[in-house]
């Protein structure tokens, strides 16, 4: 069963920048190059919203209010994905959770943001953002 563990949340001001890690991990021998990583986020009273995912060839895609601000990465040597993100804002707060999109067709279809019925998830790490 692959993990997925979340890190690099915390408390900021307005502007600030963050970058969260998501270290993906499965039985030894079991091989994530297959997979599509990426991650969601949810506010308090909000529901669970899709920001980027990336897939196994390194493409990338983006929720539609993301335009800009979020970057997603992956170092394939570590099983790492990365979220960074530029000029947070307070409506930017809510706790982030790390994902494998299942099946990772689904990534590239655009149905990764709807679809998430299968998905695997971290435990998620908390980003709040003061004004």
């Amino acid at each position: 069963q692959v993990q997925l563990v979340e890190s690099g949340g915390g408390s900021v001001e307005t502007g600030a920048s963050l970058r969260l890690s998501c270290q993906a991990s499965a039985p030894s021998g079991y091989s994530l190059r297959s997979y599509c990583l990426g991650w969601f986020r949810q506010g308090a009273g909000n529901e669970r919203e899709g920001i980027a995912v990336i897939d196994s060839d390194g493409s990338t895609y983006y929720g539609d209010f993301v335009k800009g601000r979020f970057a997603i990465s992956k170092d394939n040597a570590k099983d790492i994905v990365y979220l960074q993100m530029d000029s947070l804002k307070p409506e930017d707060t809510a706790t982030y959770i790390c994902t494998a999109v299942m099946p990772p067709q689904y990534c590239e279809g655009g149905w990764w943001r709807t679809f998430t019925g299968s998905n695997l998830w971290g435990q998620g790490t908390q980003v709040t953002v003061s004004s």
